[in-house]
C-alpha cells in the first residue's frame, strides 16, 4: 500500500520524466497495460519476463540507427571502431574481453581503492549540514562521479571539468539520435563534445574509457539526486541508518528511480519478445522501470522486490552493466553518510537538457533537529 510520504516521494519524481521527455514517457505510460505492445515497427515492451527474453533470447544488432551502440559510434567517429568498439557495440570475444578487464577494475580490490576515494569526499561535501547550511546533490554527484571515473581510468584531469564534459557529450549524442526529423549539424555537435572530452581525459581518452566515462558520470548524476530525493520524502532515514538494511534500500531506490529507464535495441533476426512476434529491423524499446515494476511498487527495505526484478534496472545477459555492483555501494555509502541529517528537500530543478531523466538542481538540508535526536537514540517509537 502506498502512504502518503511515498505518494509524495513518487510525485516529485515524475517530475524528471514529465518534464524531460512528456510525449515519450505519456506513450509508454499509456501502453503499459500489456507485456508487449506493437505500434508499427516499433514493439513497446514493458513485461519484465518479455524484456529479458529481449536482452538474453533475441538477436539484437548493436550498430543499428537508433540504438546506444551506434549513437556511440556515431559520436566517437571512425576511431571507435579502429579502437575494438565501444561496448556498447560489442558482440562476441571482442565485448567479452572488454567486459572482463572492466569489471577487473570495478569489483573486488578495485572498488574498495574508489571507495577509500568518495567517502572522504562525502564527509567533506556533507559537512555544511552540520552548520545548518545547504548541499546541492547534483553538485556532489558531478564531483563524485568525476572523481572516480579519473581514478578509474588513470586520468590526471580535473573532476569536475570531466563530469561537465562527459554531461555535454551524453546530452548531444542523445539529441542526434532522438526520433523524428533530422536536426541540422546534431551528429557534428556530438562528435565535438565527445572529442571535447577524450582530449580531456589525456592518454585515457581512447574510445572505449571515453565511453565508460560518460556511461558512470550521467547515470551517477542521474541516479543519486533522485535517489536521495525519494528517501527524502518518503521518510526512509530509518531505514538508511541500518546497516543492515542499508544496501537493500539502495537496491530499491536503484530499481524505483531507474537511471536509464529506457533501452533502445532493434532486433537482429526474427524471433519472438513475450509471444509477440519480432521481424529482424524491428525497433524495440524496452521500458526497464516497467520492467522492475518501479511505477507499481514502492521501495521498502523491510519487503523488497529482490534481486531477480531490482537488477533489472541494470539490463539482463551478457550486456547487463558492468558497473551495477559499484553504483550499488556507492548509493549505500551516500545514504549512510547522509542518514545521521535526516535532510529533506528544499529546492528541486529538472534538468530538461540532460541525457538522463534526472534534476539539475537537488538542494538539501539537515532535519528537524528533534528528530534526528530521536533516531541517535532511545527516543518513542524511532528507537
Amino acid at each position: 500500500m502506498t502512504t502518503v510520504s511515498q505518494a509524495r516521494a513518487r510525485r516529485r519524481d515524475r517530475r524528471v520524466y514529465l518534464r524531460s521527455h512528456p510525449l515519450l514517457f505519456g506513450l509508454l505510460a499509456a501502453t503499459r497495460g500489456r507485456p508487449v505492445r506493437r505500434v508499427g515497427r516499433t514493439l513497446l515492451v514493458h513485461g519484465p519476463q518479455a524484456y529479458r527474453e529481449a536482452l538474453t533470447r533475441l538477436p539484437l544488432d548493436r550498430t543499428a540507427a537508433g540504438t546506444t551502440g551506434a549513437a556511440a559510434r556515431s559520436a566517437l567517429g571512425d576511431g571507435a571502431a579502429g579502437a575494438g568498439g565501444v561496448l556498447f557495440d560489442q558482440e562476441g570475444a571482442g565485448h567479452r574481453a572488454d567486459r572482463r578487464d572492466l569489471a577487473g577494475s570495478l569489483g573486488g580490490a578495485g572498488a574498495e581503492d574508489l571507495r577509500s576515494l568518495w567517502r572522504p569526499l562525502l564527509v567533506r561535501r556533507l559537512a555544511p549540514l552540520e552548520r545548518g547550511g545547504e548541499v546541492d546533490l547534483v553538485d556532489l554527484a558531478r564531483e563524485l562521479s568525476g572523481s572516480f571515473v579519473c581514478a578509474l581510468l588513470g586520468s590526471g584531469a580535473d573532476p569536475r571539468a570531466v563530469a561537465e564534459a562527459a554531461a555535454r557529450a551524453a546530452a548531444a549524442s542523445v539529441r542526434s539520435h532522438l526520433p523524428g526529423p533530422r536536426r541540422p549539424r546534431a551528429e557534428a555537435a556530438a562528435a565535438r563534445a565527445a572529442d571535447g572530452l577524450r582530449l580531456l581525459l589525456g592518454p585515457a581518452g581512447e574510445a572505449l574509457p571515453v565511453m565508460v566515462a560518460v556511461a558512470a558520470v550521467n547515470t551517477t548524476v542521474a541516479a543519486l539526486p533522485r535517489a536521495v530525493a525519494w528517501c527524502a520524502d518518503a521518510g526512509l532515514w530509518e531505514q538508511a541508518a541500518d546497516e543492515a538494511l542499508r544496501p537493500v534500500l539502495a537496491d530499491e531506490l536503484l530499481r524505483v528511480t531507474a537511471a536509464s529507464p529506457l533501452l533502445p535495441r532493434v532486433a537482429a533476426a526474427d524471433g519472438a519478445v513475450g509471444g509477440c512476434p519480432v521481424r529482424g529491423g524491428d525497433r524495440l524499446l524496452l521500458v526497464a522501470r516497467h520492467a522492475a515494476g518501479a511505477h507499481r511498487r514502492d521501495p521498502d527495505a523491510r519487503r523488497p522486490a529482490g534481486p531477480a526484478v531490482d537488477r533489472l534496472v541494470f539490463g539482463a545477459g551478457p550486456h547487463a552493466c558492468p558497473g551495477a555492483r559499484l553504483a550499488r555501494a556507492q548509493l549505500a555509502d551516500v545514504l549512510g553518510a547522509l542518514a545521521p541529517y535526516r535532510p529533506v528537500v528544499t529546492r528541486a530543478r529538472v534538468d530538461r537538457g540532460a541525457a538522463l531523466p534526472g534534476w539539475r538542481v537537488l538542494t538539501v538540508r539537515a532535519g528537524d533537529r528533534e528528530a534526528r535526536v530521536c533516531a541517535a537514540g532511545p527516543c518513542g517509537s524511532m528507537a
